[in-house]
């Protein structure tokens, strides 16, 4: 079931996605759990990227494996809330549960991408701009008004863009891995964050400022 204060996410309603969501049910997994999961990959995750910089031949691996990471939190994301809603428990703190370790692994990755370009600033950078796009989404939600996960450069768009550029260093040779006016192709894609986010912060507070007007979120 989807609900304003859910990020819209076609693959909940994958047969597979289900199937899993119910094993977790099964095994009395909380949701509290698979969120602690997915703070503990995206931190793996940053620090893969970040080992890079240090590691010669091994590289490609860390970036293999920083893009799986990814895509695992991302993963449990996913399943944390679809087990809250199966279990029909709600937890006190399950809102911190859900908020905090995302900021956290959204930071982690963006800081390991920039230590991995060899900019540690740009990814600091990118991720108080990633930090600030949920600060207005969570304002807006304590306003009043639903939850607003638009973009262009929300989590979603986030993590696929740092998952591409991992993918492409652990496959594409070093021949291909250029750089472009001294910039690596991490600080590109840093950069690319942080003027999506940019882009995203005024859209959302439009959008939320239009809702309350209307009282959407009545």
């Amino acid at each position: 079931m989807q609900t304003a204060d859910r990020r819209p996410i076609a693959a909940r309603g994958h047969p597979l996605a289900r199937a899993i969501a119910a094993w977790l049910v099964r095994r009395q997994i909380s949701a509290n759990s698979i969120s602690i999961f997915g703070l503990l990959c995206g931190l793996a995750a940053g620090l893969a990227f970040a080992a890079t910089h240090w590691v010669g031949a091994a590289s490609a691996a860390l970036w293999l494996s920083g893009a799986v990471l990814i895509q695992l939190r991302l993963a449990a994301n996913m399943f944390d809330g679809m087990v809250a809603l199966e279990r029909g428990i709600a937890s006190p703190v399950g809102e911190l549960y859900n908020e905090i370790p995302d900021r956290i692994s959204d930071s982690a990755v963006l800081i390991g991408a920039g230590v991995a370009g060899g900019n540690w600033g740009l990814g600091v950078a990118a991720a108080l701009a990633a930090v600030a796009t949920a600060y207005v989404r969570a304002a807006g939600k304590a306003a009043g008004a639903p939850s607003d996960f638009s973009g262009p450069m929300a989590k979603p768009q986030r993590m696929f863009l740092m998952t591409l550029m991992a993918l492409w260093f652990s496959l594409a040779p070093v021949s291909w891995q250029p750089a472009l006016a001294g910039l690596t192709l991490p600080s590109l894609a840093l950069i690319v964050v942080i003027v999506g986010c940019i882009v995203t912060i005024p859209r959302r507070l439009r959008r939320i400022a239009g809702m309350l007007r209307r009282g959407d979120g009545a």
